[in-house]
């Protein structure tokens, strides 16, 4: 018999380890930058409500990000 693989895709990964720490964060538009804070790769459900799309450049959605008060963090991985 082969060896069981298991899968488990996480929603809004980054932004949910992020809000298990800072419970400020919940009910509020979060994204998470990648490395290089270059583009959008977590977005809360509100962020994703507010028409983030996954791998947008930050500097294309400045105006969105201050118009709305979303929280932009850097990525964590030590996190």
């Amino acid at each position: 018999m082969p060896t069981p693989i298991a899968l488990i895709d996480c929603n809004n990964y980054y932004v949910s380890c992020e809000r298990a720490f800072d419970s400020r964060l919940v009910g509020v538009p979060v994204i998470v930058l990648s490395n290089n804070d270059g583009c959008a790769v977590a977005r809360s459900a509100e962020a994703k409500a507010l028409g983030i799309k996954m791998g947008d450049p930050v500097h294309l959605i400045r105006d969105k990000i201050e118009r709305h008060g979303i929280r932009v963090l850097s990525s964590n991985y030590t996190l």
